[in-house]
């Protein structure tokens, strides 16, 4: 790789296998931009994926990546999709020839691409600089995160410090993390006069300093909306996962007053997905961010407000007006509420479990911890789709991933072509009828004891790394006394709510329940939350549309 010298800017990035055109495009580049960007170019998609990991480490801000579409190992579209991964919002230029048009037109839609140069473009002037210029000025206008950057000071072995990272990330808040054990992070700490012994230590943007904040005052500070704009809406849609924030989009969209709740990051479950491959219009896959940040981004283009880090404690029915109540006891009412809460993973009750938790012991993918699992053994439990794709991404870093599955296979609960991928990865092991007993460890995990139950046997391995994908717990505790759930917690809509196929108990009007609607007319629910459903990406944005369009019907008839 080879990059221009200089004090750190925002970066222009080009890559292409051709040395002399290589060398040509970034000679183009630093005459209109050498300026005010950095021009870095790399002659392999492997080693520009490297150049931006190395970047993104930095804090540097990537604002347009120009890739060749005919390079061997990793063409321009596949590295343009992985790229996608370290830098969301970089507009992305794919450099072609006549010939192969169709496939950067199909681009389009597999990558988002912004735009596509037919090689060669002399001169410059007239077919590279405006296309460029027009780019940046929107990167420059659309991407807060080239003005500064937050800065997190912590301990790989605080559980606080990976929640604060973990936020960040899931929120798509660009930030640099110190150790604070390296010259740079105690420098941070001394000039924050913070002792060290409270972490993590956040630096936000302008300068400010919060010791060990809580994710509300975090979600303030680095500019996510906390406080909602207004006292009423048409719908209050609470919880960000694919079902949520497909309800917003199509709320939104169709001229309804449309506000998002969240606890604490968009995307649930699925945005913290490394890779998902059966979602239907991404034949080569697309990352849990990926998709988040593009439904994020559609549902705000529509007009819906989404708020962070606000948890809701309470729905209350006050004649036709539904109001949420949160933790804090503020209030916000609507005509309608859609509940797309989710589910969170079930915690493992095995002894030491709970006190090594974000200190080795981390549930869900925490993809934040993945590059520091780099030549070691890893450990995950669980054996559906999301335990999966966990273990083929670490696989990629690790020296060896080991599935712990409870059960006697993985067919049961894991798709058919997330099986063959594992099968075909020599540093993945699968440990059938296998369970964690207990987890050892001082300040962080060291050793995991196994046991089989069909056998007895037992086993201590030692251990640093386990990441836990097991059950589905549904978020809906505050909802007893309000809404009808089954005897697992999840709420019962529709022709679920009786068995008789009657009026729920309490139901006043004289028509019965809507397919999605709960047992309180106006209010309904999707996605997993929702009792039998079917706990897959696609159904669950299904159903967010679907849960819409039964609130114009009940708007109409109300």
């Amino acid at each position: 790789m080879a990059q221009s010298a200089g004090p750190a800017r925002n970066v222009i990035l080009t890559v292409d296998d051709d040395p002399g055109v290589s060398r040509a495009v970034a000679r183009d580049l630093r005459r209109r931009y050498g300026e005010s960007y950095r021009i870095v170019r790399a002659e392999s998609g492997e080693s520009a994926l490297e150049a931006l990991r190395e970047l993104k480490l930095r804090g540097d801000q990537v604002a347009v990546l120009l890739a060749d579409y005919r390079m061997p190992q990793m063409n321009g579209i596949e590295f343009l999709e992985q790229a996608l991964d370290v830098y969301p919002r970089a507009r992305r230029v794919l450099l072609t020839a006549y010939a192969d048009t169709n496939a950067a037109i199909d681009a389009i839609n597999v990558i988002d691409l912004d735009h596509y140069l037919l090689k060669p473009w002399d001169p410059p002037e007239e077919k590279l600089y405006p296309v460029l210029d027009d780019l940046l000025e929107a990167w420059r206008a659309a991407d807060r995160t080239c003005v500064g950057v937050t800065k997190v000071v912590g301990h790989r072995w605080s559980a606080r410090s990976s929640d604060v990272r973990e936020f960040l990330a899931r929120n798509q808040v660009p930030y640099r993390w110190f150790s604070s054990d390296e010259p740079e992070g105690r420098r941070l700490l001394a000039a924050a006069e913070a002792d060290g012994e409270r972490l993590p230590l956040v630096v936000t943007p302008d300068g400010t300093p919060l010791v060990a904040p809580e994710d509300a005052e975090l979600a303030d500070r680095v500019g996510l909306a906390t406080t909602p704009a207004a006292e009423f809406y048409d719908l209050v849609v609470i919880g960000g996962g694919p079902a949520g924030l497909g309800a917003a989009v199509y709320g939104a969209s169709e001229g309804l007053r449309t506000v998002l709740v969240e606890r604490s990051a968009t995307g649930g479950q699925a945005g913290q997905s490394s890779r998902i491959e059966n979602y239907l219009g991404f034949p080569d896959g697309v990352s849990g961010a990926q998709l988040t940040g593009r439904a994020r981004r559609q549902a705000t283009k529509f007009g819906a407000e989404i708020l962070t880090a606000r948890e809701v404690t309470a729905l209350e029915v006050n004649g036709a007006s539904r109001t949420i109540r949160f933790s804090d006891g503020s209030a916000i009412a609507a005509h309608s509420v859609i509940l797309a809460t989710g589910v969170s993973y079930r915690q493992l009750d095995a002894p030491g479990c709970g006190d090594l938790t974000g200190c080795g012991v981390f549930y869900g993918s925490a993809l934040t911890e993945a590059a520091a699992c780099q030549g070691h053994d890893v450990y995950i439990v669980g054996g559906a789709n999301s335990a999966g794709q966990a273990a083929m991404y670490l696989a990629r870093h690790a020296k060896s991933v080991t599935l712990l599955v409870r059960g006697p296979s993985l067919e049961a609960s894991m798709s058919h072509y997330l099986i063959q991928q594992i099968e075909g990865m020599p540093n993945i092991t699968v440990r059938t009828g296998t369970v964690v007993e207990a987890a050892h460890g001082m300040d962080h995990l060291e050793q995991l004891t196994l046991r089989e139950p069909a056998s007895g046997h037992t086993e201590l391995v030692d251990a640093q790394w386990v990441f836990v994908f097991i059950g589905a717990a549904p978020l809906t505790d505050w909802l007893e006394g309000t809404l009808l759930r089954d005897d697992h917690g999840f709420v019962l809509a529709g022709p679920d709510l009786t068995s008789d196929g009657g009026p729920p108990p309490g139901w006043e009007l004289d028509r019965p329940p809507y397919h999605l609607e709960t047992n309180v007319p106006g209010v309904f629910v999707a996605g997993d939350a929702r009792a039998e459903s079917a706990k897959r990406v696609a159904s669950a944005v299904g159903e967010g549309a679907m849960a819409v369009m039964l609130v114009h019907r009940y708007l109409e008839q109300s």
